[in-house]
């Protein structure tokens, strides 16, 4: 099939590799001619395991082309993806549809022929209807179907989500809109992937369920593990013990520093005002919004706890500062908070991760940057874990202990056992278990916060 993606940002260039893959002839179409020039050139916009060979090799293949130029792409295609950014809107937290019927706008003067537009931004309830009127008032005679296809990608895994997914969603009120949606996931039949045909209400509807249900398994653990600090209990055990119960899962059950990204803070916050604007509030999810925003700023006070009530003057190191492993990706990461509270306290920030420094640059004033792990924890008064690369899962801590000023280790993301850092004289605080005070650098017994 020939296929337009308009958008080749983080959804749209993933899945327009993958359906080339599939093989497809895909366009992937973006304003930005600079990003259209990298990627001509096989240089990727975002950082994703896997993406830049996947492009490349389609791109030999001649199934994969990039392009500024909408009209002759859309013309030639039997199916063009909406594939743009959904941000948050000032001022009211609303889902920004502008870009999504801009393109839509111009998506109706391209088109020739029966033709799919398909919505694979995520967008709130409605925005299929609307992106139809458009398409309709701008080329009343042109024969149109539009269909809603929300994806599920994780960011590091978005790859593996796409060509082995849990489901896929098609929302589509025409027949044979449906059946050209079919038959671009034919490929996937070989994997028995369910395809979930509905109306396009329910699959906008679908999308924002998902992330929302996400967010709130999130925002619950940490509070049990709020609760497991008082109580003396092990948040870590604590999920164990209801994920291993198959009606509620081990998975998004890691207790940390709350949620960030590009999907969950926007989701949830435009499913709030959605239902709002219905006269049906959700106030699970409102509350969810709220925890998980308070919760960022509350790990700058964790960290200003363990360092003994104070960080005025003190030198922290961070590790990790993309919103999770695996990704370039800034977006609400839970570090641009906790930077913040802890620069409010008086703190000198060093910083190192993996992929997200460059990203993270324009984002924070007075950060200094690490070449690696180590580097980063010379000096430092406290060593703060914020987001678990691989790269952080087995540092050795007696290196660490005899680069930094004074030994504290706050672990945001319980990597390591409490009884590993106290063997090796550091002061270890963790999320949702016992903090341990080694003997040798505090003088002091093991205490809860």
């Amino acid at each position: 099939m020939r296929i337009a993606m308009i958008g080749s940002g983080y959804v749209g260039l993933v899945s327009g590799a993958c359906l080339a893959d599939f093989g497809h002839e895909v366009v992937c179409i973006d304003k930005d001619p600079g990003k259209i020039a990298a990627l001509n050139e096989g240089r990727m916009p975002i950082y994703e395991p896997g993406l830049d060979a996947l492009v490349a090799e389609n791109v030999r293949a001649k199934r994969l082309t990039f392009s500024t130029d909408l009209k002759p792409a859309v013309a030639q295609a039997q199916a063009v993806f909406i594939a743009v950014g959904t941000p948050s809107r000032r001022g009211d937290g609303f889902a920004d549809l502008s870009y999504v019927y801009a393109a839509a706008r111009e998506i109706a003067e391209a088109l020739t022929g029966y033709t799919v537009v398909v919505t694979k931004s995520t967008v709130p309830v409605g925005t299929g209807d609307e992106v139809e009127r458009i398409l309709r008032e701008a080329r009343p005679d042109i024969d149109v179907g539009v269909a809603s296809n929300p994806e599920f990608l994780r960011e590091g895994a978005a790859i593996g989500d796409f060509k082995r997914p849990d489901r896929i969603v098609i929302g589509a009120e025409d027949p044979r809109a449906a059946a050209v949606m079919q038959e671009v996931y034919r490929p996937l039949y070989l994997n028995a992937a369910p395809i979930l045909l509905t109306g396009r209400r329910t699959a906008e509807l679908t999308k924002y369920a998902a992330n929302a249900f996400l967010a709130t398994k999130i925002t619950f653990i940490n509070e049990i593990a709020d609760l497991c600090e008082q109580v003396g209990a092990n948040v870590q055990e604590v999920a164990r013990g209801i994920g291993l119960d198959n009606r509620i899962g081990a998975k998004f059950l890691h207790a940390g520093p709350g949620y960030g990204g590009s999907c969950f803070p926007k989701d949830t916050l435009a499913l709030v005002k959605t239902a709002q604007d219905y006269g049906t509030p959700v106030r699970i999810v409102e509350t969810v919004v709220a925890v998980n925003d308070q919760r960022k700023r509350a790990m700058a006070r964790k960290v200003i706890a363990a360092c003994g009530g104070s960080v005025r003057g003190k030198r922290v190191a961070l590790l990790g500062l993309t919103f999770k492993p695996d990704t370039d990706d800034m977006r609400d990461a839970p570090s641009l908070s906790i930077i913040a509270g802890l620069q409010d306290a008086g703190a000198q920030i060093v910083a190192y991760d993996p992929e997200g420094m460059e990203q993270a640059r324009p984002l924070l004033q007075g950060v200094a940057y690490a070449e690696d792990a180590y580097a980063c924890a010379g000096g430092a008064d406290a060593l703060v874990i914020v987001t678990e690369w691989s790269a952080f899962r087995a540092l050795d801590l007696a290196r660490l202990k005899g680069l930094m000023k004074t030994p504290v280790l706050v672990d945001l993301r319980n990597i390591y056992l409490p009884e590993e850092a106290e063997k090796q004289g550091i002061k270890y605080s963790g999320v949702g278990k016992k903090t341990v005070v080694s003997d040798s650098t505090i003088g002091a017994e093991e205490f809860l916060e």
